[in-house]
């Protein structure tokens, strides 16, 4: 299949990238404990603000593309972005943050990037562009929420329940890779130029990293006293 092939071929092109994102100094932060909940808090607004942009796009993508034979693709695309943002406000209370709070957030450029290029691939991108994109991406950001959900569950005491938003991603979904791959392929073959769907992977991975690397750069000093032994860790307790 063609399109296996093209994806392959990209995840080769980006691996200096996804290796990039496996050793960010963000997530070994995290890891190892160095940063105190109130320097959590903007990954959760920031992870609001574009799961909130994100279903929207979805839900455009299922508009443009549903009739296309192709719907299950989208509808998968858009179910995820709704059970995430319904877990969301779980992990939000572990930080001592409610509604309000997320509402009234002032988001970093930097981190909303990837959402904005996500809208624009819902307005102005193929299907094959779409699949591509998130196929290719969906890999890093797997590995990055299992990271994250173990950390935060060990070293930072959440529940289960508090942490869930990252089972959502936590595991790679191959029925959804085999998907995407039959949206790629037809719209190889029906004249989507191969270098577009080369490109949108490259350029959601790029957002990608930024946001990772945002987030970093506005982390200040991430010393943090050790790990609290179980049951000490009163309010990130559920």
């Amino acid at each position: 299949m063609r399109a296996a092939d093209v994806v392959e071929s990209v995840r080769t092109q980006l691996a200096p990238v996804r290796e990039r994102m496996r050793t960010h100094p963000y997530l070994q932060a995290v890891e190892e404990r160095r940063l105190n909940p109130a320097q959590l808090r903007p990954f959760v607004c920031e992870q609001f603000l574009i799961l909130s942009s994100d279903l929207r796009s979805m839900a455009q993508m299922v508009s443009r593309f549903g009739g296309d034979g192709h719907v299950e693709f989208f509808l998968d695309l858009l179910g995820g972005e709704r059970a995430a943002l319904e877990t969301l406000p779980m992990l939000a209370t572990a930080f001592d943050l409610d509604t309000p709070d997320l509402l009234q957030y002032e988001p970093l450029p930097g981190a909303q990037a990837y959402s904005a290029y996500t809208a624009w691939l819902a307005a102005y991108a193929s299907d094959a562009e779409v699949a591509a994109a998130f196929a290719v991406n969906f890999q890093g950001w797997s590995e990055a929420c299992a990271r994250l959900g173990r950390a935060l569950r060990g070293s930072y005491s959440l529940s289960t329940n508090q942490a869930s938003f990252f089972d959502l991603f936590a595991e790679p979904n191959q029925d959804f890779e085999a998907r995407a791959f039959q949206v790629i392929e037809a719209g190889l073959q029906r004249g989507v130029p191969e270098r577009l769907v080369r490109r949108a992977p490259r350029m959601l991975q790029g957002y990608e990293a930024m946001f990772w690397d945002t987030l970093y750069e506005t982390l200040g000093p991430t010393s943090a006293p050790p790990p609290a032994a179980p049951g000490e860790d009163a309010d990130l307790a559920e």
